[in-house]
């Protein structure tokens, strides 16, 4: 399977998404232009009132491509989100950008101009540019991993999601970073990778670290750590790129086989709620705001029959007259729900007056036209 994943990663780096734009920022302090590679999603030039989150990729040189084409794979499956990926080209100044102190464990000269750089100038810059989401997300490998840590240090961090693949961890990480982590109050994502083929000093500080991470409890916290086997240093980045992203984005992701068979269908009541919070919980950890999809309410809808719950059915065709006013959905909905009680002259009602309506998903005009006809000849009888 992970083969399959790493195989996916690599073949699919076609461009479904936009194609790679250069722009370039003025670092103020070091007087010099950095070089960016952004790619924006493919609803960018139409949905013009529309935000997207960010996803920042420190070594932009070598990063963007396999994450772009993670992100261009999971959207074309509505797995993933749109995002707008932003990739700062280091080249040789990487390792001059991760200058850090080694008594301190912080940025230092040209670091701590990079530091400063970031934030003060390359986001604001972004920001003002592009229509970004207050949900943003900064990836890094090995230096760069280590040294995105450090905005974890701010009271305030820069960002809500850090993906570390195999980080060279700096002074005291392994203890620093898990304390910041069980201190937040809000909601904060971070997946570490590594492997049994990685480097052998970077990997002792990632597995404390790791170890120390599982005493953190924290509500606000998303962690994930990957030990991936038969994989290097490098090669660990393409099995990485994919499950940080599938784990921070877990809650954007239709309802699946699993989760209803395991969830949904095992509850009491409350379906409806289930929905309603699915996609709360949605807007307020990930920023993303949108209706409710279509195969999500056929699922609940499922649920609720099996469980013979009816009651909820007028519920639910509420949400959906909310969310598609002009559909046939919400009607259709309610005529299940005076069917299934026994009162059969408003369920041919509302079976005829979704007839009138836009169809929607699998709803056709002549489900609705039959089971009214159906209907109103059984009440003849």
């Amino acid at each position: 399977m992970k083969k399959i994943i790493l195989l996916l990663v690599v073949v699919l780096s076609f461009n479904g998404y936009s194609q790679k734009v250069k722009d370039s920022v003025l670092c103020k302090k070091q007087k010099n232009y950095r070089e960016l590679t952004i790619s924006l999603p493919p609803s960018y030039s139409k949905e013009t009132k529309k935000t997207y989150p960010l996803l920042f990729l420190l070594d932009g040189d070598y990063l963007f491509d396999p994450f772009q084409g993670a992100i261009s794979y999971g959207n074309y499956w509505d797995d993933l989100p749109e995002v707008i990926i932003v990739g700062l080209t280091q080249g040789n100044e990487r390792n001059d950008d991760c200058t850090i102190d080694d008594t301190t464990g912080l940025p230092e000269g040209k670091g701590a101009d990079f530091f400063e750089f970031i934030g003060g100038e390359l986001l604001p810059y972004i920001q003002s540019k592009y229509r970004i989401s207050p949900f943003k997300i900064i990836a890094g490998h090995d230096v760069t991993a280590s040294f995105m840590n450090l905005y974890l240090y701010k009271d305030a961090p820069l960002f809500n999601a850090y993906i570390s693949l195999s980080p060279e961890l700096a002074l005291d990480m392994e203890t620093r970073i898990p304390e910041r982590l069980a201190s937040f109050k809000q909601n904060i994502f971070y997946y570490q990778s590594s492997s049994d083929g990685d480097i052998k000093k970077m990997k002792a500080k990632i597995t404390t670290m790791n170890e120390n991470m599982k005493a953190v409890v924290n509500p606000a916290l998303n962690y994930k750590y990957d030990d991936f086997k038969e994989a290097s240093h490098y090669s660990l980045v393409l099995y990485s790129i994919p499950s940080a992203l599938y784990q921070f984005f877990a809650s954007y992701q239709p309802i699946s086989t699993t989760e209803f068979q395991e969830k949904i269908v095992k509850l009491e009541s409350g379906y409806v709620t289930y929905l309603k919070n699915k996609y709360d919980v949605l807007e307020k950890a990930l920023s993303i705001k949108m209706n409710i999809r279509i195969n999500d309410f056929k699922a609940i809808e499922a649920a609720i029959l099996r469980n013979k719950a009816y009651a909820e059915l007028e519920q639910l065709a509420q949400l959906s007259h909310k969310m598609y006013p002009k559909t046939m959905l919400g009607d259709y909905q309610m005529a299940m729900y005076y069917e299934n009680t026994g009162d059969i002259k408003n369920a041919a009602k509302y079976y005829q007056s979704a007839f009138q309506m836009q169809t929607i998903g699998d709803l056709t005009k002549d489900m609705m036209l039959d089971k009214a006809t159906e209907l109103r000849a059984q009440i003849k009888k």
